[in-house]
């Protein structure tokens, strides 16, 4: 049944901001589109306003239906702005954002998944913005390794590959193409391909799911070696999508969060609004000045015992 009315916490104002309409006009103008504002996020004018952003690539028609996504499903039947890389970098030269996140749909309809075409974007982006972090938020790849390996060799700085929900909720929330253990496979694999690269992943919760349930998820991601953790309140796109079962009270999100930080996620966002992407460039770079910190304290240690 659906929970109603939403709470409290779910109440946001609306985006604002000189930052905010600025990459409002300028996406619109160079004709890109934003998970930001096609997916409704409530945290846009935060992002926006804080310099990272989130672009989708190849499209707005996706090759799969999961029943929790409120973008378009169909077939794309193999159309690709082969542009869009260069635009993309051109356009984020631009715009004076620090970090940037690049997904897509999925494009199941291409022989490599669109691996190339991220890999092509990233490339493009790093050359045109030597200083600007990106993050890429991948499909799966149907699990085929070579497109992968493609992504990460391309060296973006983090890449992110959402496993939704728990196990048991899987085939009811997600397309059945999207499998479970085939997602934490991804997030696996890119450690092995390139154990530098940070890995991130993504829980909606109020879907039906036990605490029990997300913390055996947390606890999968982390035997993948996941980096970066995110659980949010799952928020009903249209009545065409999943219902929402529960409005999860922040104080779970809160234990939520310590239970991450428990099994050694190196940043955990848990909070009703949060989203995949967000704050992205924060959860990054508090991780490098974590792992710079906790280096240069080991190198201290080190010395110490060799004095002695």
């Amino acid at each position: 049944m659906l929970a109603e009315p939403k709470p409290s916490w779910l109440t946001v104002n609306p985006p604002s901001g000189q930052n905010y309409q600025g990459l409002k006009q300028l996406f619109s103008e160079l004709n890109l589109h934003t998970v930001c504002e096609e997916a409704h996020c409530p945290n846009v004018h935060e992002c926006w306003g804080g310099g990272t952003a989130t672009l989708m690539l190849m499209g707005d028609v996706c090759s799969r239906a999961c029943r929790f996504c409120m973008v378009t499903p169909g077939k794309p039947n193999g159309a690709l702005d082969e542009a869009e890389p260069e635009n993309v970098a051109f356009a984020l030269s631009q715009m004076g954002l620090s970090y940037v996140v690049l997904t897509s749909v999925d494009r199941d309809d291409l022989p490599d998944g669109g691996a190339s075409h991220f890999a092509r974007t990233i490339r493009l982006v790093k050359e045109k913005n030597p200083r600007m972090l990106v993050e890429v938020l991948i499909p799966d790849f149907q699990g085929e390794l070579d497109g992968l390996r493609v992504v990460v060799d391309s060296k973006p700085d983090v890449i992110a590959h959402n496993i939704e929900t728990t196990l048991s909720l899987t085939p009811t929330v997600r397309d059945p193409r999207a499998n479970y253990w085939q997602s934490l496979s991804v997030l696996r694999n890119v450690k092995k391909l390139d154990p530098l690269i940070y890995t991130k992943s993504s829980i909606m919760v109020g879907l039906g799911e036990t605490e029990e349930e997300v913390t055996q998820a947390m606890l999968h991601l982390r035997n993948a070696n996941v980096d970066f953790l995110t659980v949010g309140q799952y928020l009903r796109p249209s009545q065409r999508h999943l219902k929402v079962m529960e409005y999860v009270e922040p104080e779970r999100f809160a234990r939520y969060k310590e239970i991450g930080e428990g099994l050694g996620f190196r940043y955990v966002a848990s909070g009703p609004l949060v989203r995949s992407s967000y704050r992205a460039g924060e959860f990054y770079l508090r991780s490098v000045i974590e792992s710079a910190s906790q280096r240069s304290q080991s190198y201290i240690a080190a010395r110490a015992e060799t004095a002695d």
